[in-house]
């Protein structure tokens, strides 16, 4: 039996990267315990479709696109909470004769594939999609949001504290912003999708999904990821200052949370943006 080839190999037999940038991604990948396909997402090598489709001739998985668009019912999208659907970034396409066809960017996570199976008492087959793709459609299905009110600009509040979320939402609504908030990465990534908010503030240490991965969540789908971020960080430290910037968030607030100080690193992120655009 032929040995099935690695998937830097197939890459690089199909022209997509060089074995030169092969070498390199290894020795970035080496000790990170991220797949390969990720570490060359993130070198900007490889485009997600690129990459699903060598998966899908590599290990002869089936491929979707063009669903994002598609209205789907909701007794198939009942076989995949939204929570999950968010936080795996998995979608249904279609359940028949016993088998619910799953949108995927990983076709190995066993986890989540048993976990449906076990809850929809169907065999879970995985279909290669892009994250975006995949992120657009659970936009498109599962959640429905809202426009700021009386063209107020809106900010979203992403903090598991109740006490420091309140702090922050009385502040800013007394300044005339429009505020909702979410308890966590999860429900705060299903909620830019959703509601569109012009500025997020969201805490650095969450359960479920924390602050950075929430942010990089939002850079990887289109819907979300011109979407600018304050992270609220208890580390008020240069170490940390830098690890935000470098996360792509537009500024951080220190905790404990003083109310003048959020406003006031609101007030800034709204004329740095407006600066920004003209």
């Amino acid at each position: 039996m032929e040995k099935k080839k690695q998937l830097g190999e197939l890459l690089v037999e199909a022209g997509i990267i060089t074995v030169k940038t092969l070498e390199r991604a290894l020795e970035r990948q080496r000790g990170t315990g991220k797949r390969l396909g990720i570490v060359l997402e993130e070198m900007g090598v490889i485009t997600e479709w690129e990459l699903a489709d060598a998966l899908a001739r590599q290990f002869g998985f089936k491929t979707a696109k063009g669903f994002a668009g598609y209205s789907f019912p909701m007794a198939l999208l009942d076989h995949v909470h939204e929570d999950m659907a968010v936080e795996k970034v998995v979608f249904p396409l279609k359940a028949q004769d016993g088998v619910l066809a799953l949108a995927v960017t990983d076709p190995f996570d066993v986890t989540t594939f048993d976990y449906l199976s076990r809850k929809s008492g169907m065999k879970i087959m995985p279909v290669l999609a892009t994250r975006q793709e995949i992120l657009a459609a659970i936009g498109n299905n599962y959640l429905k949001g809202g426009k700021a009110v009386s063209g107020k600009l809106k900010v979203l509040v992403v903090d598991d504290s109740q006490s420091v979320a309140t702090i922050i939402s009385v502040a800013l609504q007394k300044e005339g912003y429009s505020v909702v908030e979410a308890r966590d990465g999860i429900e705060g990534l299903k909620m830019a999708i959703a509601e569109s908010p012009d500025l997020i503030i969201c805490d650095s240490v969450m359960p479920r999904m924390d602050g950075f991965a929430m942010m990089r969540a939002m850079w990887a789908n289109p819907a979300t990821s011109a979407i600018p971020a304050i992270l609220l960080t208890s580390k008020a430290s240069g170490e940390e200052e830098q690890k935000a910037f470098e996360a792509g968030f537009l500024d951080f607030i220190p905790k404990p949370v003083q109310p003048i100080r959020v406003v006031t690193r609101v007030k800034h992120a709204f004329d740095l943006l407006r600066a920004m655009k003209k």
